[in-house]
């Protein structure tokens, strides 16, 4: 039997070609648009999509970026950027009141130390004072002098009445912590009337000059106020006597 062939089967199947789409399938390695050439723009904040092919003509496809969105980037950097000013701003603040309160910190440091540098300098001048008076009191008998230029301020007495307590002294006792007037019995170094009047500073007046000294410039400020007085008044008596 003949095998039957459709007579009209080469006149109505599709024609087997090779068209643009398969080939850059195959080149590719990705599907594309086959029925025609895309165009993309894209411009300012709007891109537009043209699809054509053969008679027919596709409708223009547009995606716009609206102003709002733009806006809002805006807004979004400045107000970074002042958030990063204002951050820069609050951490100098804070260095400049670190700065501020460490000179504070060392300038109080530093008066703490003034302060306890002054403290130790004037108790070693104490200290230096008072061993310096404890070896006066000890050699009082060698130099009674001595004894009374430190003993006056005490009692009130500046530098410049020494020179007359000196000559008032010398006159009474020429400064002997023994002397004695045969006659009338003063004593001492401020030649005391009687004796015992000096035990008001110590029971030791017959011996201790610093005993002796201290009752008889208590004696020269009650009795002349100064003893550049006493002197003005001793030198006016004759014999002499205060």
């Amino acid at each position: 039997m003949a095998r039957y062939t459709a007579r009209h089967a080469p006149r109505h199947a599709a024609p087997r070609s090779v068209g643009y789409a398969r080939v850059a399938r195959r080149a590719l390695g990705r599907p594309v648009l086959a029925s025609g050439v895309a165009a993309a723009v894209l411009t300012g904040g709007a891109v537009a999509v043209t699809i054509g092919g053969g008679s027919a003509n596709a409708d223009t496809l547009t995606l716009a970026v609206d102003g709002p969105t733009t806006s809002t980037s805006t807004e979004q950097v400045r107000t970074e950027q002042e958030d990063e000013a204002r951050v820069a701003a609050d951490r100098s603040a804070t260095n400049a009141q670190r700065s501020a309160a460490a000179a504070r910190a060392a300038e109080a440091e530093r008066a703490r130390a003034a302060a306890a540098a002054r403290q130790r300098k004037a108790a070693a001048e104490r200290a230096a004072r008072a061993a310096q008076r404890k070896r006066i009191i000890a050699n009082a008998q060698k130099d009674p002098k001595a004894v009374a230029r430190m003993l006056m301020p005490e009692f009130g007495f500046g530098s410049a009445q020494w020179p007359c307590l000196n000559r008032l002294w010398i006159g009474e006792s020429d400064w002997r912590w023994s002397a004695e007037n045969p006659s009338s019995g003063a004593y001492g170094i401020p030649q005391s009337l009687p004796a015992r009047k000096m035990a008001t500073m110590g029971s030791d007046y017959r011996t201790n000059p610093v005993t002796q000294i201290r009752w008889g410039l208590d004696y020269i400020k009650k009795a002349y106020g100064t003893p550049c007085n006493a002197l003005d008044k001793w030198n006016s008596r004759s014999p002499h006597w205060y």
